[in-house]
């Protein structure tokens, strides 16, 4: 079972896993409900860039960063903060995002694979999470109302996708 396997394996190949499991008529419903719990949380997390980079900084929580009177890790910042600057409420975010996704974005969203998506994040990390100001541990860092702006923009593209891309690997898993 998937979630007795190494404690340290890649998030790319415990959602593949996983989706086996989910998928298999023959896995018990204890366990099947264990995976399915493992894939919301895994494909999300595939797709905030700071769990699929590697700056050396403990996935932005050795980064400290101010964007207005509160100093906090930067991994926080993209978990929870561009997150709530986005709507407060999920039900209102969710209908937001819901609203913008044109049916040729969810058609190209739906391609590819956990491990695409990995690198996808990886890419919008190295590009923008870490580059425009160049961002490492050390001295609080102060963040400028562009970089917040395009977190934000980066932020819900990833929760659209992670959401067509989890309902895509659902529908195509439990049929």
């Amino acid at each position: 079972m998937a979630s007795n396997g190494p404690a340290k394996a890649c998030i790319v190949d415990k959602v593949n896993q996983f989706l086996a499991e989910l998928k298999n008529p023959r896995t018990d419903f204890e366990e099947r409900l264990f995976a399915l719990k493992f894939l919301l949380h895994f494909v999300g997390d595939l797709h905030q860039p700071l769990h699929t980079a590697d700056n050396h900084d403990r996935g932005g929580n050795g980064v400290k960063v101010s964007s207005g009177s509160k100093v906090l890790a930067l991994h926080h910042l993209w978990d929870t903060e561009f997150v709530r600057a986005l709507a407060r409420k999920p039900a209102v975010l969710s209908q937001v995002l819901l609203m913008q996704i044109t049916p040729a974005q969810a058609a190209g969203w739906r391609t590819g694979a956990p491990e695409d998506w990995a690198w996808e994040g990886f890419a919008i990390a190295q590009e923008h999470v870490y580059s425009d100001p160049p961002l490492s541990a050390g001295e609080t860092q102060q963040l400028d109302r562009a970089y917040v702006e395009r977190a934000k923009a980066d932020v819900a593209l990833q929760l659209s996708r992670a959401g067509v891309r989890l309902a895509h690997l659902l529908n195509q898993t439990l049929k």
